[in-house]
């Protein structure tokens, strides 16, 4: 859009250069960051209850979840948008955490703990060495994609199966989306949510009875290391943290024009990870979809001071955590078909971008789409995932069928 390109192309003032806070606050900063909390709460969050669900997880353990993402959002977005002056907008991994969907019950959340630790290590490794750019460049991005698109495919699937059991609810809540993607496709999902909730207290099947403000209790898990959750959810992890997260998040805030350097942002959300992982807290990562809410000039018209949408961010996400268990209490009084068709629609746009990733260039299209099925057949071999087994036989595709190192050894010789 123009005014991204006219962004980039501002010599933005030095920290030290550009007032105080009070100067910098404004309300749209203000708004810009609240919607990114609740587009996080009413879309990403919704895949964290399916997995809770699936692993047959007490409210209270749920509550100890999402305070831990949220005080991880909070704590490394307020951090690094203070300390770098740029709206650094930070959340949990969503295709990380869609992967615990396909791999619990199979794995206990001790063994899920020690998964997120070892991959919260390696990514702080990438982030202090300052290898991120030049390890990317060695990941084929069709593959990776393949594997995001795999994992997210079926919740896509799932928001319609749920036509099924509840044709009102799944039809009214697909027709709201449609509406409002046309009208209001910024506050497309914070709407369809609103939507999806009156239809479902007319239809009499919430439980809102239960609903009540509550403090959330942290709880400490002990962690627990193998070698299958390392294989199966540490390493897809820490790509899908790379690929799926770092990278399309820094590109939002180069293209609204901060020159930010990666290094900072990935140490500071892997050290907050290793923290928030003992409480059952997936990999923070710097957030793409909702930090354009954030990094654009609805935030504010100066970009020296967008910054402050990032702390606002930051903030909110403070008092989420804070009621953590409250927001558990809300979503566990709503239908199952809610949750599914919610997830389902919030994930479109990640589904989408991540299948047209992977089909996108001739030379990784087959090896991506190998990949692709592998990850969404939902097999297990070994007792290793979709996600692993779909990357190995990716890759090996992508070597057989395209032979990388002859090409690079022909192109040498040409030269």
């Amino acid at each position: 859009m123009n005014h991204s390109s006219q962004d980039s192309s501002l010599a933005y003032p030095a920290p030290d250069a550009r007032g105080s806070l009070r100067k910098d606050w404004s309300l749209s900063a203000i708004t810009a960051g609240f919607l990114a909390v609740l587009i996080s709460y009413s879309g990403p969050l919704v895949i964290f209850f399916q997995a809770a669900k699936v692993a047959n997880m007490p409210n209270e353990m749920i509550s100890s979840w999402v305070w831990a993402i949220s005080m991880g959002a909070a704590v490394s977005g307020i951090v690094l948008s203070w300390r770098l002056k740029v709206p650094v907008v930070t959340a949990w991994s969503a295709p990380g955490t869609a992967l615990l969907v396909t791999l619990f019950p199979g794995v206990t959340l001790n063994q899920a703990v020690g998964a997120y630790i070892t991959a919260a290590a390696v990514l702080l490794l990438i982030g202090v060495s300052g290898s991120f750019d030049h390890l990317m460049r060695h990941i084929p991005k069709g593959i990776a994609a393949g594997m995001m698109a795999g994992i997210l495919f079926q919740f896509g699937a799932s928001a319609f199966k749920s036509v099924g059991s509840m044709p009102v609810l799944a039809f009214g809540m697909v027709g709201a989306y449609l509406l409002f993607k046309r009208l209001l496709p910024r506050y497309c999902i914070v709407l369809v949510l609103v939507c999806g909730a009156v239809l479902a207290v007319l239809l009499g099947k919430t439980h809102l009875g239960d609903v009540h403000l509550s403090l959330a209790t942290p709880m400490f898990i002990r962690p627990e290391w193998t070698l299958g959750t390392t294989l199966s959810l540490a390493i897809p992890l820490v790509m899908v943290s790379l690929t799926g997260q770092h990278l399309p998040g820094m590109a939002v805030l180069r293209v609204s024009g901060y020159d930010t350097p990666a290094r900072p942002i990935i140490t500071v959300t892997s050290l907050v990870s290793i923290v928030v992982a003992f409480f059952g807290g997936i990999t923070i990562v710097i957030a793409a979809i909702t930090a354009a809410l954030c990094t654009g000039k609805d935030s504010h018209d100066d970009p020296a001071r967008r910054y402050v949408a990032g702390l606002a961010n930051g903030a909110f996400y403070l008092v989420g955590g804070l009621f953590g268990s409250t927001i558990v209490l809300l979503f566990t009084a709503l239908p199952k078909e809610f949750v599914a068709v919610l997830a389902g629609l919030a994930l479109i746009g990640a589904i989408s971008a991540n299948v047209l990733g992977a089909v996108e260039e001739a030379e990784h299209r087959e090896a991506s789409m190998i990949t692709f099925l592998a990850t969404a057949s939902g097999m297990s071999f070994l007792g290793l995932g979709s996600a692993f087994w779909g990357v190995a036989i990716g890759c090996v595709a992508y070597l057989v069928l395209n032979k990388p190192h002859q090409k690079r050894a022909a192109a040498k010789s040409s030269c």
